[in-house]
């Protein structure tokens, strides 16, 4: 585990979400006084990843708000936090909790970003060597605002230091428009300095810059970039030390994950926990209530999956017995034997449960919510998928195409060491049309609980089609012209007018 660094200014968490200016944050550490060599530089990039290790983004309210808002994952226990019901049913408004904590977060973690980015300009040592390592940060910074701008369209841009809040005091929002170029510029150099293999998949390589640099291009249409991205990492695939793993329950397995070469990126959690820092709920909030199977103990039903996900989904596919958790297991008293009951027992949430997080979470403890996951936040598998759709979009019916969903096709196929017939490779020759909707299914079962599907809906605008009546989960209030956007925290157009308005329904 790397030693993190925090970088934190008080303008930036003044302006971001904090409204008492008494606040002191913890070991402010100036460039000034700092950066005296590419370990110092290193300490501040590292600082940027550990922000992404917080409750308050990836432990918890960020990649919870993310699962709970697509039609794959729905609230179990509906006596939760008001906030995450919010966010399922399509009924946030500017007070959000969630967002109210993932936001200012999102800022800390381009703070960092921005400070290591700023202090590598007086890094004194060999130019190369000082570009490799910024190079996480520019990463970083763009991971960040990637997740940014799809959820909240129009955003304040900030790609200097903050000192002073005078700074930042009057900044309005940058057009959507606007943003994405910066992230590719940011994604462009990261490239182009990382390293092609990292000994660790916590730090970003080449491989991840050119992955996030496809998923970019996807999401805004440009379908030849985001092909040519995706055949850039697939041809460099082993000078990268990137592919398919060959099962895949591996990938949820956080005694496993640190060896696997599908991740392109992880964030780590390791078991260390230090105040917010390291605090992951995702195996808490997706295990099962009164199952008393794990020594860490009982899931919270928080989030579970949409009953209809599990029954549509071919019982002959070895993912959905990775994806889910069909029986819970009772004590019958104290001493007693556990006792196996099937999910619909479970009394929070009759249904089976997301298994990919609480099954295998390594050395745990408190219900899960310290592990040992290193998070994957892109895989190998989403490439080939990205590849393949498109392709599809370029030039439909090539073979090329129909070879990358095989590939992923043929490692599901692969059950537990036993080779299986389903599911079985593309169809020659389908339409472009049928092409589309086939490899848009793949990625909702490749992918199923992480953190991908609410974008893919977002930039394929079908939310009236899989909230609707038909879809995987109703949701009769879903707003096309709202609901793409999430909405600002009202907080921070109090203090700052100038981000008004907030995004329309708001």
């Amino acid at each position: 585990m790397k030693k993190y660094i925090a970088f934190l200014f008080f303008g930036t968490l003044a302006f971001f979400g904090c409204s008492d200016l008494e606040e002191k944050p913890v070991g402010i550490i100036r460039p000034e006084n700092f950066f005296n060599n590419t370990d110092d530089l290193q300490a501040a990039v590292n600082g940027a990843f550990a922000n992404i290790a917080h409750n308050n983004y990836w432990g918890r309210e960020f990649t919870i708000a993310l699962m709970l808002r697509d039609d794959m994952a729905d609230i179990g226990d509906r006596t939760t936090q008001a906030a995450r019901i919010d966010v399922n049913d399509m009924s946030m408004n500017d007070t959000n909790a969630l967002v109210a904590n993932f936001w200012p977060q999102s800022y800390v973690i381009i703070t960092a970003a921005n400070q290591a980015i700023e202090g590598a300009k007086k890094t004194p040592g060999d130019p190369a060597k000082v570009n490799a390592i910024v190079a996480q940060a520019y990463f970083a910074r763009a991971f960040t605002y990637y997740h940014l701008v799809r959820l909240f369209g129009d955003i304040p841009y900030i790609d200097f230091v903050v000192n002073d809040v005078a700074q930042i005091n009057s900044l309005s929002r940058t057009k959507e428009a606007d943003v994405y170029p910066k992230i590719i510029a940011d994604l462009e150099f990261a490239k182009q300095w990382l390293e092609d293999k990292p000994k660790v998949k916590a730090v970003p390589g080449k491989g991840t810059a050119a992955g996030y640099l496809a998923s970019v291009y996807l999401t805004l249409g440009n379908y030849q970039k985001a092909y040519d991205e995706a055949k850039f990492v697939i041809t460099n695939e082993a000078k990268f030390g990137l592919g398919l793993d060959a099962d895949f329950q591996d990938l949820f397995n956080a005694t496993k994950t640190a060896s696997l070469k599908e991740p392109l990126f992880t964030i780590d959690f390791n078991n260390l926990t230090s105040g917010n820092y390291g605090q992951d709920y995702t195996a808490f909030f997706t295990g099962s209530l009164k199952d008393d199977s794990y020594s860490y103990g009982q899931g919270f039903s928080v989030a579970v999956p949409s009953l209809k996900v599990f029954q549509t989904w071919d019982q002959r596919d070895y993912r959905r017995a990775v994806s889910f958790d069909t029986i819970i297991r009772k004590k019958t008293g104290p001493g007693g034997a556990l006792q196996v009951y099937p999910s619909s027992d479970n009394e929070k949430a009759p249904r089976p449960h997301i298994a990919k997080y609480f099954r295998f979470p390594g050395k745990a403890g408190a219900n899960g919510r310290t592990s040992q996951h290193n998070y994957i936040t892109m895989r190998f598998a989403e490439v080939l998928l990205t590849a393949a759709e498109a392709l599809n979009e370029i030039t439909p019916g090539t073979t090329e195409a129909d070879g990358y969903v095989n590939r992923v096709r043929a490692r599901a196929r692969n059950k537990a060491g036993k080779l299986v017939s389903f599911p079985a490779n593309v169809t020659p020759g389908l339409s472009q049309a049928d092409f589309r909707k086939m490899v848009i299914d793949e990625r909702r079962l490749e992918l199923a609980f992480e953190y991908v599907r609410w974008y893919d809906i977002k930039r394929l605008k079908n939310g009236p089609e899989v909230f609707g009546p038909a879809g995987l989960e109703p949701h009769a209030n879903f707003d096309p012209n709202r609901d793409y956007l999430w909405p600002l925290p009202g907080t921070e157009l109090a203090i700052n007018p100038n981000l008004k308005p907030n995004n329309p329904g708001y």
